[in-house]
């Protein structure tokens, strides 16, 4: 019987987690939701004679109260007091609770180091590209203390199918509605196996005010790399959801890390490395990846994106989202493969939901994650002089729909209704947006204000006052 209760154990969905309905008291009477409780979660027997008659020895069900309470790190009482009440009607996962960092029997896990994903389907609480992002960074939680690496697939059969559903939903662990089962997750192996289903009946969000969709992927994601449950509180493979964290401050604990090295080692000791010249005379050091607080960071082009915003440095970008307070950073080329890096100028013109990407004398035009077919273009289409070879800077003037171009201390008007240059240009930008100089890195408008970046400083200008008003760090937009 054994080997048939391990694989009933693969078998189920690891996280359906569910909270008790209505009060749970220490009446016999009322022992139903919590006798099932224990049964589900720890392996208790079911007896009624044990479970109704009252004895003066300690009874089974207080042995198991007793055992749940230690592991769940409550005051071990054998006695259903407040504090277990509380913590047994909240969300978990659906799989019995196992002491330490643990994983599955027989310890799946995948037998190679990067492994594929795709989204199947998107909830509608949220944009597409905020379910993208969260399901990426609870993978990287994983991916920056192993060899893992993961990718996203658009069709076919990935390694982690990802999916959103209601009810029964064709896996026999059918959903049961808002506020109980929120997910579930399978080990490490073929077929389903791997796979990650979230009940679509919750309100999922990114942060505390509902169903955070990251905190709960993150936990699940664990489970799909081959981890059971945590009993220490802060850790992340903890069987009950703590939703006041904030996805922001998520962090791994030691207990995560040695279960998941446990499976698959740690991380390479450096991710250095050192490309070779031809003549092998000499190396040169793989491009240091920016980062966000660094107090010399300037950036090589901001825009908005459908109410979002995006900061490009080299040949990566941070995703500013009024969904989460975290910026999120990418790979351009995660994103748009065709696009280039080290890119010279962005900006959104909303009247057309699209975003021109600029690079030397061309340039692109992105709606969403696609490219449109016919770009990359010529700047001269847009009637730029021969003499402009590239551009600075872009913004575009919600208000007046029209974008201003910035250029070797010069700027030009381009409106976005006609789709022509306006007459009277290039002007001087020392002469219409006095304090600020000739040379711009990037523009951005906001509040009112227009944002002129110049290395690592921003300055805030009022279009109205005709001044600046504020002098601030280029990366304060990222939460520095």
């Amino acid at each position: 019987m054994e080997p048939l209760l391990i694989l009933m154990l693969l078998c189920l969905p690891v996280c359906s987690a569910r909270p008790l309905k209505g009060a749970i008291r220490q009446d016999h009477t009322d022992m139903d939701p919590a006798q099932q409780y224990l049964e589900k979660y720890y392996n208790f027997k079911k007896n009624v004679k044990q479970v109704f008659r009252r004895k003066q020895d300690i009874s089974p069900v207080v042995k198991k109260i007793q055992e749940m309470q230690k592991f769940l790190g409550l005051k071990v009482t054998g006695k259903l007091d407040s504090d277990t009440m509380d913590v047994m009607s909240r969300p978990r996962c659906g799989v019995p609770d196992v002491g330490g960092f643990s994983t599955f029997p027989g310890s799946p896990k995948w037998r190679k180091n990067h492994i594929t994903y795709r989204i199947v389907n998107y909830t509608p609480d949220l944009p597409r590209e905020s379910v993208d992002s969260a399901i990426e960074k609870a993978l990287k939680v994983w991916e920056g203390v192993t060899p893992l690496t993961f990718s996203r697939i658009s069709e076919g059969e990935a390694d982690i199918m990802i999916s959103f559903a209601v009810g029964e939903h064709g896996d026999f662990y059918p959903f049961d509605g808002p506020g109980q089962s929120l997910a579930h997750a399978y080990p490490p192996g073929p077929g389903f196996y791997g796979d990650v289903h979230f009940d679509d009946d919750e309100k999922w969000t990114l942060g505390p005010s509902g169903t955070d969709l990251f905190l709960v992927a993150a936990h699940e994601l664990g489970h799909s790399l081959g981890l059971f449950h945590s009993d220490k509180k802060e850790s992340l493979m903890y069987p009950v959801y703590n939703f006041s964290a904030s996805a922001a401050r998520v962090q791994l604990s030691q207990d995560d890390i040695e279960g998941i090295q446990s499976l698959y080692g740690p991380r390479p000791s450096s991710d250095v490395t050192v490309y070779v010249t031809q003549s092998m005379s000499s190396v040169s050091p793989r491009p240091v990846t920016p980062a966000k607080c660094d107090p010399a960071l300037s950036f090589d082009a901001v825009s908005s994106l459908r109410g979002e915003l995006l900061f490009f440095k080299d040949r990566y970008f941070w995703r500013k989202s009024r969904w989460s307070p975290e910026p999120g950073f990418h790979l351009i080329s995660d994103f748009w493969p065709s696009l280039p890096s080290n890119i010279d100028a962005a900006y959104e013109a909303r009247n057309k939901d699209r975003v021109l990407i600029f690079k030397g004398s061309q340039f692109w035009a992105v709606r969403g994650n696609d490219v449109q077919e016919g770009y990359p273009k010529g700047i001269h289409t847009l009637g730029f002089p021969s003499t402009v070879k590239k551009i600075d800077a872009a913004v575009f003037d919600k208000e007046k729909k029209k974008t201003y171009f910035f250029t070797e201390g010069k700027y030009w008007r381009f409106d976005e209704t006609r789709n022509l240059m306006e007459k009277g240009f290039p002007r001087l930008i020392t002469d219409d947006f006095p304090g600020i100089e000739p040379q711009v890195d990037a523009v951005l408008q906001a509040f009112g204000f227009f944002y002129f970046f110049r290395g690592s400083s921003q300055f805030e200008f009022d279009p109205n006052a005709r001044m600046v008003t504020h002098i601030l760090n280029s990366n304060s937009w990222l939460l520095c």
